[in-house]
């Protein structure tokens, strides 16, 4: 795992090269903020509609996956942490977001982007990183609000 330091709603930074344990680090695309329409564009777009159901597929399986034995999850996009901030605190989700804001963490690790209404943007995926080693990736997420299922059912096989 890379060592990149990215800001977190909590006003803090995290690297997340330094995290002991398992951490689950979700990627999703962006967040719509309130009011917001969502345009045609966006919707043509394969795997770009869902960030919401998967943050929340996450806040409702966060004792099961603490339970299984992750310590740490984040959701992780391109927003800044304002608007992840007003995310966090409108879905009520009990983890931090991250802001890869400067596309750091997406390009030392290659992972798949794309761009929309001139923003780079990351695919939807998701990492299981234990002791700064990535040791599962899940890629393409679809549904996005599977997600948090797919990563109890890897864990449970893997106890």
């Amino acid at each position: 795992m890379p060592s990149v330091t990215l800001p977190d709603t909590s006003g803090n930074t995290v690297d997340v090269s330094s995290l002991s344990g398992l951490t689950i680090l979700f990627c999703y695309p962006r967040t719509g903020a309130p009011g917001e329409t969502i345009t045609d564009d966006w919707n043509a777009i394969p795997g770009a509609r869902g960030c919401t159901p998967q943050a929340c597929s996450f806040k409702d399986e966060l004792a099961e996956l603490a339970k299984l034995g992750v310590k740490n999850v984040f959701g992780l996009s391109t927003q800044d942490t304002p608007y992840q901030t007003e995310a966090k605190e409108r879905l009520h989700l009990p983890y931090d977001l991250l802001s890869d804001k400067e596309l750091a963490f997406a390009e030392a690790l290659k992972l798949p982007t794309f761009e929309w209404q001139g923003k780079q943007l990351i695919k939807r995926l998701a990492l299981a990183v234990e002791d700064a080693k990535i040791i599962h990736v899940w890629y393409p997420v679809f549904p996005p609000d599977s997600n948090a299922k797919e990563v109890l059912n890897w864990l449970a096989l893997r106890k």
